[in-house]
């Protein structure tokens, strides 16, 4: 299911078959990989149905299955460390849940609560902030 992982196993096809093979995943936390397996394993013998796109709710429930959708109610840091997992080891439908579950989350936020979410300063003065708003005003009023 991980890219990363079959490209890893198919570089050591002339090892010996029943020796452990190590698959370095630096960027990848213990408690992480942990929930990664997890996923893997539950996707193998229950396969995610595909997000359809447009979203067609605000709801994760509405789009997966009930396990996936439990899946993803974690704490915030733990999502974004799956978004980054999922992305560095390959795992599309991973992705594609964790993803999902980040548009859900960050969805009618104002840009003070995004920057708070995800640690990002404020470069712009307020008048800087106030000329930004005007010039893409047209992008608040669009329909969600």
């Amino acid at each position: 299911m991980s890219t990363l992982v079959a490209t890893s196993i198919d570089d050591d096809d002339d090892e010996d078959e029943d020796e452990v093979r190590e698959i370095p995943l630096p960027n990848v936390k213990d408690a992480v990989l942990q929930k990664v397996i997890a996923y893997c394993t539950h996707y193998n013998e229950e396969p995610m149905t595909a997000i359809q796109t447009p979203l067609k709710s605000n709801k994760i429930e509405d789009m997966v299955q009930p396990w996936y959708s439990s899946f993803v109610q974690v704490e915030q840091n733990l999502l974004f460390e799956l978004v980054t997992a999922a992305n560095f080891m390959d795992i599309k439908p991973l992705l594609d849940l964790t993803c999902l579950a980040v548009a859900v989350l960050i969805k009618g936020k104002q840009a003070s609560e995004l920057r708070a979410m995800f640690n990002i300063s404020n470069e712009f003065t307020p008048e800087e902030e106030a000329q930004v708003r005007e010039e893409n005003k047209w992008a608040e009023n669009q329909e969600s």
